[in-house]
């Protein structure tokens, strides 16, 4: 059995009863294989294998899921509905095992069938189902939700391709099709017989009572697939249910008989689109028509569900019952992730004053009262302003409600600032500023009863900037949510050896408790704990040179400083600062073969939205200067430059618990939060980073001497901007910088294509929005301190050490429980669930 193997069983034993024993384990496993799959050991392929011990896993979950709904059905409490267009997954096999605590068993059951586990789990697809931290965070929300015990559902969309897999081909993105169900999904499970309408397009009409009907519509069905979510040996599974779209039944049967076969499906394929591929979330809003149905197709099914589900709790099937629906806020707590479910703010009045008969004051007391709304943004481009006449034409009753919400509500503006002309210009929920478009952010400002940021700064700035005016007019409606993370798949799962050695020090309650390790700072002077930690970073370094050398065919050294930057592609994320920074290294060893340097593997990954030409331009310089630094015989195994292509969760998982510095360097004011910096920093590494997102939590929480801070602060950059900047004043000042900008300007690094990588140097010299130029010489200056840190091994690993202790603050248990009291009102871990196998008598006979 491998040393992984050994670790894991280690972790999975720890005082938990195994009651699924190797034999029954096996037992599934074959049953699964020969009727489910209808294979035997003669001629399955290790895909089988895995399909059959998903199945066998899946199996332990199936009572457990059952169980949790039918308590929620028979107790009927307040649940919680999680709207988000992405839910960034990842692989579902080795979470579930951990949660439900048979990973050992299953471990030694595979040993003994002559299988390796970790093969198999290789052989599982990421979900194809987000891209970055938005959906990420959506998961680990849903992992604590039920770890937590509060009901909740996830709802989102059943995306049969992802955004794309990455290729890197001669040094460009390419895209593909990421045709992640092509094998199937063991973990869904589809539930036709709640398939439900959408309808879009059509007109509105008056009735004799002057009432608005939608009528004329196009048809579309949802299809919902499920998917159980455990929470961590709580016995809890709650759901996540994602929509397919699905044509009308009827075939157009007319087509097919006059031999226009193509024609017969086409408008099937049409209609199927809606759900075929998730768009790329790339920060700057594109009002394509495929969004909006996406986003629409959405609410319109899940509000449905919603609405079906609180009239089948509390009423039963008697139709005939007068449903109290101003009770709805009481029994239903509505989260949208981001403004792209927003929409579902005038889909809910509709239902309730359209189909429910309500008045619409009462469908608005109770609209408000039940929506939640998470901003995720501060960039200005990024927020969602649909076109009226794009708006108006496909969902026309809507942009009417939209219209008669937004003016009430400049009603109300108007009596507090009256004659405010300007401000009613800037809160109107219409701009007619050029074209008319909705803005979606104000509207889910308006249509809900708090509105909150994830981190302590980005609220901050949404109150005094972003949103100042409806901070103002909605006092206390603005809250702060900082983000986390889930430590069980970003500590227990990805890093059990690290997992391990902190419960043999402080026990095994800071699973559930992250705060509990703060414990850990106690140990900073025991050297026998430091070398540990070292000796567990050092063999998963050894790990991740062996997969590069796999992978991409590039030796690096293993006692390097591994410096990785993994996120989307995003100028305002700078990966362009970094790439600076390489070639600042490469320029001083070719200058001083002789200098001592630390040598550094820096890791870069992220994927650029397909549209997006300058984060696809800084791709090509960062794979052209990795061509030149990898293959120059002075630079040796001191500088190595590795773009990981296709980045994912399962990738996240290898490169994380192996890296020394994690690169959080975003322009100050531009970063929500981020949460891959929480899952480095909870792994050990350190981070240089700006003072932006949860960075600066981050430094509070462990003391500014174990993060390396560069940069300008927030007041910093909008005074730079407000005088008016001008990159050339930096470059023109700092000889490095100077000859970089040159370098990439007359094509040192693409030698074939001189001019290929021009608009990267054009940005840098005359556009240079982020403030790349501007914050070069701080971040140099805090390399190089790194560098000289890095070289002192006792403080390094202390400061490894306060980075994990100081973790404790971001655990998405702590955040769901923030918004289960503050803003749902809910209490977490109020549930408790025993295990399918046992009953109340069996409780009573242990007693």
């Amino acid at each position: 059995m491998s040393t992984d193997q050994d670790l894991r069983k280690q972790i999975s034993v720890r005082g938990i009863a195994q009651v699924e024993n190797v034999a029954n384990i096996k037992k599934d496993f074959n049953r699964h294989l020969h009727f489910s799959l209808i294979k035997d050991r003669n001629v399955a392929t290790p895909r089988d294998y895995f399909f059959a011990l998903a199945d066998t896993v899946r199996d332990h979950l199936v009572s457990r899921w059952i169980r949790t709904q039918q308590y929620y059905y028979e107790h009927d409490p307040k649940r919680v509905y999680y709207l988000s267009l992405e839910f960034y997954m990842g692989r579902t096999l080795s979470n579930t095992m951990l949660s439900l605590g048979i990973q050992a068993t299953v471990d030694e059951a595979l040993y003994q069938l002559g299988l390796n586990i970790e093969e198999l789990e290789e052989i599982e697809e990421d979900a194809g189902l987000g891209n970055g931290g938005l959906g990420r965070l959506a998961a680990c929300f849903l992992d604590s939700m039920a770890t937590l015990g509060i009901p909740a559902y996830g709802y989102g969309l059943r995306y049969e391709y992802g955004i794309f897999k990455q290729l890197i081909r001669d040094g460009w993105q390419v895209e593909e099709p990421d045709d992640w169900l092509r094998f199937g999904n063991p973990w869904e499970k589809a539930r036709p017989e709640y398939m439900l309408p959408v309808n879009f397009f059509g007109r509105v009409v008056k009735d004799e009572n002057n009432q608005s009907k939608w009528i004329d519509t196009t048809v579309v069905f949802a299809m919902p697939y499920d998917t159980p979510i455990p929470g961590f040996r709580n016995n809890i599974v709650n759901s996540l249910r994602l929509w397919s779209a699905k044509a009308e039944n009827h075939f157009h049967l007319k087509f097919f008989n006059d031999g226009d076969y193509v024609q017969a499906v086409m408008d099937r394929n049409l209609t199927e689109n809606i759900t075929r591929v998730l768009y790329p979330n790339d920060n700057i809003f594109s009002g394509k028509e495929l969004r909006l149905k996406q986003q629409y197709f959405l609410v319109a099914a899940t509000l449905q569900d919603i609405i079906r589900r609180f009239k089948s709790s509390k009423y039963g099937v008697r139709e005939a019952v007068r449903i109290d629906f101003d009770t709805f806020p009481e029994k239903v707590a509505i989260q949208i992730n981001d403004t792209h479910p927003s929409i579902g703010i005038a889909e809910l009045m509709r239902l309730l004053i359209d189909v429910e008969g309500l008045s619409y004051d009462r469908a608005w007391k109770i609209t408000v009262n039940t929506f939640g709304y998470t901003n995720h943004t501060l960039l200005p481009e990024a927020l969602e302003r649909w076109p009226v006449s794009l708006l108006g034409n496909m969902l026309p009753r809507h942009l009417e409600i939209i219209y008669e919400i937004n003016q009430k509500f400049l009603d109300e503006v108007g009596k507090k600032y009256p004659k405010d002309f300007d401000r009613l210009r800037r809160m109107s929920i219409v701009e007619e500023d050029g074209e008319k478009r909705i803005n979606m952010a104000h509207l889910a400002i308006v249509g809900s009863h708090v509105t909150n940021g994830v981190a302590a700064l980005h609220s901050r700035l949404l109150v005094e900037t972003t949103f100042k005016d409806f901070a103002e007019f909605f006092p206390g409606r603005f809250q702060n949510k900082t983000n986390g993370i889930t430590p069980r798949r970003w500590l227990m799962l990805c890093n059990s050896p690290l997992a391990d050695l902190i419960t043999s020090k402080i026990g095994e309650a800071w699973i559930s408790d992250l705060s509990k390790l703060v414990e850990l700072k106690k140990f900073d002077h025991d050297q026998d704990f430091l070398n540990s930690l070292e000796e567990i970073k050092g063999d998963h370094k050894l790990r991740v040179a062996d997969f590069i050398k796999e992978e991409y065919d590039i030796t690096i050294n293993p006692n390097s400083m591994y410096d990785v930057h993994v996120k989307r592609l995003h100028e305002y994320k700078r990966q362009l600062l970094n790439a600076l920074h390489v070639i600042t290294l490469y320029n001083r060893i070719k200058a001083d073969p002789s200098a001592k340097i630390v040598p550094r593997t820096i890791m870069f990954g992220g994927k650029a939205a397909p549209g997006y030409h300058m984060a696809k331009q800084i791709i090509k310089l960062i794979n052209s200067v990795a061509t030149v630094v990898n293959n120059d015989p002075i630079v040796g195994d001191k500088l190595k430059v590795v773009f990981i292509e296709n980045y994912r969760v399962s990738l996240a998982e290898k490169i994380t618990p192996a890296a020394d510095l994690s690169e959080q360097i975003s322009t100050a004011g531009t970063e929500a939060s981020g949460t891959g910096n929480m899952k480095f920093m909870l792994n050990g590494a350190l981070t240089i980073g700006t003072m932006d997102g949860a960075n600066v939590e981050m430094a509070e929480e462990m003391g500014l001497d174990n993060i390396f801070i560069f940069g300008m602060r927030v007041e910093d950059v909008n005074e730079l901007h407000a005088k008016g900047y001008d990159p050339k004043d930096f470059i023109s000042k700092n000889k490095e910088l100077a000859q970089i900008v040159e370098q990439i300007d007359t094509g040192f690094f693409t030698p074939d294509q001189p001019d290929l990588l021009k608009d990267v140097a054009a940005a840098l010299h005359t556009n240079d929005r982020f403030a790349v130029c501007a914050d070069y010489e701080s971040f140099i200056k805090k390399q190089d301190e790194v560098s000289q840190v890095y070289l002192d091994r006792p403080k390094w690993l202390k400061m490894c050490l306060h980075n994990i202790a100081s973790s404790g603050k971001f655990s998405t248990d702590r955040t769901i429980s923030d918004y289960a009291t503050e803003i749902w009102g809910i209490t977490p871990n109020e549930i408790r669930l025993q295990p399918p196998y046992e009953t109340p008598h069996a409780e009573e006979e242990k007693k």
